[in-house]
């Protein structure tokens, strides 16, 4: 008997999936939003897998905005490299160090990687990860050409509110847990571990002191 499969193919709609915040920035569109939220031309920016983005001539405008620019390709050497280059794990695990002892991590996907480099900057220190509001940022970036830089940097600033790195700017339990850990777990624990260990000193001391009282009772009936 044979198997039938019904398939809903739908037309694939890269506009509408922009519109709905679904498809990453642009690395000019990143460059631009940094730029917005007052990270000048000296910074260093370091670029996990560029070659998503098409490489050279996709990357070219972030490189304008950002003349510090660096990779993996341009720190290590070719013969630093030859250890991990045939290892795609190796290579991504480069960039998850880097990533993640960054000043600032900038997201612009939501794959696992990402999100456990938030969740772990988040959960050991807090250290700011920056999360593009694409859904709002989109029809921002579609009239960029009609708006000055004033108007457009203040709206970025506005849009971004809650998507900058800020600590306990989401709420515990909202989203993966391996991405957005509670900040205090650890604070509950060493608390919940304080706590039951003078609560254990208490109920020793007490059960000695009973002791002690006891032993008091004894004596003095015995005399």
């Amino acid at each position: 008997m044979n198997n039938l499969r019904y398939i809903d193919m739908q037309k694939s709609n890269p506009d509408r999936a922009r519109r709905q915040g679904r498809c990453p920035l642009t690395p000019e569109e990143v460059g631009l939003m940094l730029r917005a939220l007052g990270y000048g031309s000296d910074v260093h920016i370091y670029v996990a897998s560029g070659e998503v983005y098409g490489g050279e001539d996709t990357l070219a405008p972030l490189k304008a905005l950002f003349p510090h620019f660096h990779s993996k390709e341009t720190i290590a050497t070719k013969e630093e490299l030859e250890p991990f280059s045939t290892f795609s794990s190796r290579m991504a695990a480069l960039d998850f160090i880097v990533c993640d002892e960054s000043d600032v991590f900038v997201t612009n996907n939501n794959g696992n990687m990402a999100k456990i480099l938030a969740g772990r900057r988040r959960y050991f220190g807090h250290k700011p990860t920056i999360r593009p509001n694409a859904k709002k940022l989109y029809r921002l970036f579609m009239n960029r050409g009609n708006l000055t830089w004033d108007v457009f940097a203040s709206s970025v600033r506005r849009y971004q509110k809650g998507f900058i790195g800020e600590p306990k700017e989401v709420r515990p339990g909202r989203g993966g847990f391996h991405e957005n850990p509670s900040t205090c777990i650890c604070e509950d624990s060493v608390a919940k571990a304080a706590k039951n260990s003078d609560s254990r000193k208490f109920s020793k001391d007490d059960a000695i002191k009973k002791d002690v009282a006891n032993d008091e009772v004894d004596v003095d009936d015995n005399d």
